[in-house]
């Protein structure tokens, strides 16, 4: 149930992303696993390839703020916030064509007016290939008729309309 939650909030906020076929593997209120499988197109414009031809680091930065979104959303809040502060360090690549870049986000933190997450990004190695911080205003935000509310494991909506 959970899965399905962040992948209709991805779904809404989705621009150009949606093109990247960012896969939800696995949510639980908090937490998001992800993959997206790197395709030629996700290298052919320059923003997306650096000079060695693995992904471009700007990518890795667009996924941190669409993932670390879908944590939030991971609690129920489908208006997930406007972006406060974000900041990704690199340490390996990430991978090039026909590779697979894996992701899980968490909420670290949740209150009433911001909430942060972490983003974890590995490459088709298993290696930390980034990481990713990302802050969100919530405040305004919180209350909107599609929020909901899951049990613990996020298995069931307790509260608000499923998304069935």
């Amino acid at each position: 149930m959970c899965v399905m939650y962040p992948q209709s909030v991805y779904t809404a906020i989705a621009d150009w992303e949606a093109c990247l076929q960012l896969k939800i593997l696995d949510a639980k209120p908090g937490e998001l696993k992800a993959t997206l499988k790197i395709e030629p197109y996700n290298l052919a414009d320059s923003h997306l390839v650096n000079r060695v031809g693995t992904v471009h680091g700007g990518l890795i930065m667009s996924l941190t703020d669409t993932l670390g979104s879908l944590a939030v959303a991971t609690k129920g809040q489908f208006m997930t916030g406007v972006s406060v502060d974000i900041g990704t360090s690199f340490v390996k690549p990430a991978g090039r064509v026909n590779e697979e870049l894996t992701a899980k986000a968490v909420v670290t933190g949740i209150g009433k007016s911001l909430a942060y997450t972490r983003v974890d990004f590995y490459n088709a190695q298993g290696q930390l290939a980034a990481y990713g911080h990302h802050t969100k205003y919530i405040g305004k935000s919180i209350g909107h008729d599609n929020d909901v509310k899951f049990s613990d494991d996020g298995e069931r909506v307790i509260e608000g309309e499923d998304v069935d």
